[in-house]
């Protein structure tokens, strides 16, 4: 079984209680129903990346990140609160787009094999007219 390092735990307790604080404590209209995807924490943990995805679509995400930015002092207060680490790190927010390339990705796909069906089915169809 792989061990966790201190960093991806703490990560992880951050990950955990943004996204608490996220649910019940923040108001904000703009920022909506999101998840958080991943924390990312410098070494010096001065300062944490934190990925979210919004199911609003990616033409909100500018009104999600000013508010995420508005309550960032708070989110940051906090964490220090609950916590463990000698440095609370600066909050900066990242819409990880991840789940919109996969689900265009995935249309891209489909379509690919539509067309490579239909493309099947004419050749099927023009090779028996010619046998008979």
């Amino acid at each position: 079984m792989k061990s966790f390092s201190r960093a991806d735990r703490v990560v992880e307790q951050i990950r955990r209680e943004l996204a608490e604080l996220l649910h019940s404590e923040v108001k904000d209209p703009r920022i909506g129903m999101i998840t958080l995807t991943a924390v990312e924490i410098s070494p010096d943990y001065a300062h944490a990346k934190v990925f979210f995805t919004t199911m609003l679509g990616a033409e909100r995400v500018p009104e999600i990140l000013v508010g995420l930015k508005k309550a960032s002092g708070f989110l940051r207060r906090e964490i220090g609160r609950r916590v463990r680490i000698h440095t609370t790190p600066e909050l900066h927010f990242v819409y990880d787009d991840s789940i919109d390339r996969g689900a265009n990705l995935s249309k891209l796909i489909d379509e690919a094999v539509a067309v490579t069906r239909e493309s099947e089915a004419r050749d099927g169809a023009h090779n028996d007219e010619g046998q008979g």
